[in-house]
């Protein structure tokens, strides 16, 4: 029994020997063949690559593929901006005082809104395009109201020291001094009948009862005993060679082109006015002159050149003879939309005097003082800069100028 035992033992060592015999031979057969290789071949493993279907064409190139969609590439923000909400101005027909005169009852009021603008740049920065998508009211505007004579007979009367003026508007202020600025001494009522003492630019000195102060003259009226129903008066009227004889491309727009009324109804009636437009409209262009003292034919000019003498889907659509508030990229969605086209021709004035045709501070109308964001000049010129990317912009409303100027 013990013989054999033994011999178990022994044949369990063999079989544990052995087997570290064959790893250890079966390692380094593998250690040669890695680090020394025979010359014989073996199968290598390719990778199939897509097929890419480009009919008639040769060779793609990657790279220039790759430089075209980065330079290509867009970027789009949306920034907010705050923005004057302009007022609009409602004219009324006032059959019981001569054509030719206008005065305020109702002071406008500036609001205050907020824009959306989106504008898309390209791969260097630079704008490709820009867009308003959307506007919020943060303070209301009120409307200004303006009467307008309609009675037979006509008045072009310039009030004089020592005139005797009735007040138009619901409530107005005198003042120390001829601005708002100054302080305010005490408040008329409408009809309230006051002398003029003094008269400095868009304010009269007036006296009333015990009380000499300033007034605004755009809210008061002067009624000429001496004109009936019956008379036709045309003080100030120029003739055809004086108002030809300022006509230059590079004269003043912030000063009045000195038309009367009949003569921007004379050359504002047109045969190419096809939906007679302008003609019907004329008289806003004569009282914008009186009231924001700035050259109504230009701005007649514009219009005509904007809407094409007023055939325009905007100017039929929206009363909007400039397209204003247009943008290139969107025009027609853009532009804003007028209850009647007296409120575009009055906007439009205001907008050229405050923020175009006037450097920063000057005072303008009724005492309001030019923002001049966009001043380069009053003249077409400095205009042109900063109004339209049409740099024939200039050359083509002074061409309607000059058709104007010489119909008279």
């Amino acid at each position: 029994m013990k013989t054999k035992e033994k011999k178990i033992k022994i044949t369990l060592k063999s079989i544990i020997y052995l087997s570290f015999i064959f790893f250890l031979a079966l390692y380094s057969i593998m250690f040669y063949n890695m680090y020394f290789p025979s010359n014989k071949s073996y199968t290598k493993e390719t990778i199939a690559k897509p097929e890419i279907k480009i009919s008639n064409a040769n060779e793609i190139d990657l790279e220039n593929i790759i430089k075209q969609n980065t330079d290509n590439s867009q970027t789009e923000q949306i920034t907010r901006k705050e923005e004057v909400l302009e007022y609009l101005t409602q004219y009324r027909t006032n059959k019981d005082i001569p054509k030719g005169i206008s005065y305020v009852i109702q002071d406008g009021r500036e609001g205050k809104q907020e824009i959306l603008i989106k504008t898309i740049y390209d791969n260097n920065g630079n704008v490709i395009s820009e867009e308003q998508i959307g506007t919020t009211i943060t303070k209301a505007s009120a409307n200004k109201i303006v009467e307008i004579g309609g009675a037979d007979y006509k008045s072009d009367y310039k009030v004089k020291v020592g005139d005797k003026i009735y007040i138009t508007s619901d409530v107005l202020a005198i003042w120390e001094e001829p601005s708002e600025e100054s302080r305010k001494i005490t408040t008329l009522n409408q009809n309230d009948e006051v002398k003029v003492i003094e008269i400095k630019q868009n304010w009269y000195k007036i006296q009333y009862k015990n009380i000499n102060g300033w007034i605004k003259s755009e809210a008061t009226i002067y009624l000429n005993p001496n004109v009936g129903n019956e008379q036709s008066q045309y003080l100030g009227t120029k003739t055809k060679q004086e108002l030809l004889s300022q006509l230059k491309f590079d004269m003043k727009l912030n000063k009045p082109s000195g038309f009367s009324l009949e003569q921007f109804k004379k050359v504002l009636s047109d045969a190419k006015d096809i939906n007679k437009i302008f003609e019907k409209n004329a008289e806003y262009f004569y009282y914008i002159e009186k009231q924001y003292n700035i050259n109504g034919i230009f701005v007649a000019s514009v219009g005509i050149h904007e809407s094409a003498w007023g055939t325009s889907k905007i100017a039929i659509d929206k009363n909007n003879l400039f397209g204003y508030g247009a943008y290139d990229s969107n025009p027609y969605n853009g532009a804003y939309n007028f209850t009647n086209y007296s409120q575009s021709i009055d906007l439009i004035a205001r907008v050229f005097m405050k923020y175009y045709l006037n450097p920063s501070g000057t005072n303008i109308y009724a005492n309001e003082k030019a923002v001049g964001t966009y001043y380069n000049g009053e003249n077409l010129s400095g205009i042109n800069n900063k109004y339209a990317t049409d740099k024939n912009w200039a050359s083509a409303v002074f061409s309607y100028m000059k058709y104007l100027y010489n119909k008279l």
